[in-house]
Formats: structure tokens, C-alpha cells, sequence
């Protein structure tokens, strides 16, 4: 299994000392065994722009019920040179060569988008997802990632086909998804974590 994430936003503060929202990236050949790590920890990812700071604080952020940010971010294979590159806005900030990954020589199979959570304490875990508030509370309360697509083999960008929605544990996160207009395919998603909900 390949995978890289790129999240946009990560808070964790066992690595980074603080509780700033920041841009990161993570990747693994394994499944998360023997290979991979955060941002530029270790060889995988390499970074061509000195404009973009992997692993670097975001500012401004968006604020519940208050003003709402947006970052465009695309990874896509140059079918040129074969590696896989993460463009942020208009500018370049590196890529993962393709080298590093056993099954994503050629493409991706699968892509996923949203949120993700780890904490290391067993059980229910009152780590927010997003803004910490549920899908169903919609634009400037939820988090969201909108104008969704993938790249095909000709490098051009095309909604996203068989659109399915995961979620482990819906009383802690969920996620919604529609397409409409200027937003294209979009997902709402993130929660509370533990809450009165929760069994």
C-alpha cells in the first residue's frame, strides 16, 4: 500500500510544541510499517519552493461563524519525469518521487479527502476533527473541502467519479457530500469527538 496525506490543516502538538494549525504532509510505502514520516522528517519528499514551509503555521484561519479561508491544493503525476507534485495555490512546493512508491508508479487507485484524528489514548477521544462541529451545520461552521477533482492521464482535472463516504464513527465525526455549482463536488465534514451523543 501506498499513501500520502495531505490534510491541509494539522494541530498536534507533541510534534510541532504548540497548537498552531499548520500545512503538513505525511507518506508510507507500508501501510504505515517501516517507512514514511511527517513533513520533511525524513528522505521522501522534496521541497522546491522556498515560499511554502511544509509543516509551517497557516495564518489566517478560518473562525466558527466568521470569516472562512480557502487554500488550493493539487498532487498530480508529471508524466514527464514521473513524480508525483504538490502544488499550493500557483506555486510549487515539491514532489515525492516515484521512486519511493511501489504501487502509485503509474497512478492512484483510490483517493480519499477529509479529516483524520489520532490520539494515542485508548477509547473515546475528545479530539475536535475540523472546526469540532458536525457536517450538518453547514458553511462557516463545518469544515469543508470544495471544487474536488482528479487529474487523469492527460493531466486534465475532471469531478470525481463513484464518490463514496467513510466515516468509523459517526456519533464522534461524519461527513457529507453533494456537488453544486461554484463548489463543484464538495464534502462538509469533522466533530466533536466525544460527546453527549456518544455511547
Amino acid at each position: 500500500m501506498n499513501l500520502w496525506s495531505l490534510q491541509k490543516f494539522q494541530v498536534y502538538p507533541n510534534l510541532y510544541s504548540d497548537s498552531n494549525t499548520r500545512l503538513f504532509i505525511y507518506w508510507t510505502r507500508d501501510a504505515y510499517q517501516t517507512t514514511g514520516c511527517y513533513n520533511l522528517l525524513c528522505s521522501g519528499f522534496i521541497q522546491t519552493s522556498n515560499q511554502i514551509t511544509i509543516g509551517g503555521s497557516i495564518s489566517p484561519i478560518s473562525t466558527y461563524g466568521g470569516t472562512q479561508y480557502d487554500i488550493d491544493i493539487l498532487v498530480w503525476k508529471d508524466r514527464a519525469g514521473g513524480n508525483w507534485w504538490l502544488q499550493v495555490g500557483g506555486d510549487y512546493v515539491g514532489y515525492w518521487p516515484s521512486s519511493i512508491f511501489s504501487y502509485l508508479e503509474d497512478s492512484a487507485s483510490t483517493i480519499m479527502w477529509g479529516g483524520e484524528v489520532f490520539s494515542p489514548d485508548a477509547g473515546q477521544t475528545s479530539t475536535h476533527m475540523g472546526s469540532g462541529h458536525f457536517p450538518n451545520e453547514g458553511f462557516g461552521k463545518a469544515s469543508h473541502i470544495k471544487n474536488i477533482q482528479v487529474v487523469d492521464s492527460s493531466n486534465c482535472l475532471n469531478p470525481p467519479s463513484n464518490v463514496g463516504l467513510i466515516t468509523e464513527q459517526n456519533n464522534y465525526y461524519n461527513v457529507q457530500s453533494d456537488t453544486y455549482g461554484d463548489w463543484g463536488t464538495y464534502i462538509y465534514y469533522g466533530g466533536p469527538g466525544n460527546n453527549h451523543n456518544c455511547p
